[in-house]
């Protein structure tokens, strides 16, 4: 489906977990109350905005992971969405906020803890393709909070 919900809004003030908030303001700059540790390689324009789904998340979490919402750094964790639509180039609407996904993350030993074995390249795009979480840049600014409906567009269909 290209339509979900916000179930999470993280933010952390460097690092992972990113614990829950409330609401969130995103910009071009990212979202408000998150700081990241190492800026060569998390945010910047085209990083702003990291998403997760928390369909995939329970899925881990049948195969034994002990992930949860934000603990491998995702900013907005998804439900309903068919990642299989999420690949640069596509837009997503969330509320007010309109994303252009620009690439897949690539994961690092820093969430080793929310896998079995520090296993942290089950969301490793080459090697399993479509677990990956996504980064964003922001193209309409707005607040975010759990509950907001989103929506996502292939690229060139705003």
């Amino acid at each position: 489906m290209g339509h979900g919900t916000v179930r999470a809004v993280n933010v952390s003030p460097g690092g992972v977990p990113k614990r829950a908030i409330a609401s969130a303001w995103i910009d071009a700059s990212g979202v408000e109350g998150d700081q990241q540790r190492n800026r060569q390689l998390h945010g910047g324009p085209d990083r702003a905005v990291c998403l997760y789904s928390l369909d995939l998340i329970e899925k881990l979490q049948a195969e034994g992971h002990p992930i949860a919402p934000g603990t491998i750094g995702e900013n907005l964790t998804l439900a309903g969405i068919d990642w299989s639509l999420m690949v640069p180039g596509a837009h997503l609407q969330v509320g007010p906020v309109l994303l252009e996904l620009t690439r897949y993350t690539n994961p690092c030993r820093n969430i080793s803890a929310s896998f079995l074995n520090a296993g942290f390249v089950r969301v490793s795009q080459k090697v399993y393709p479509g677990w990956s979480r996504l980064y964003a840049r922001v193209l309409e600014e707005g607040l975010a909070t759990p509950g907001v409906s989103c929506e996502i567009r292939p690229a060139g269909h705003l």
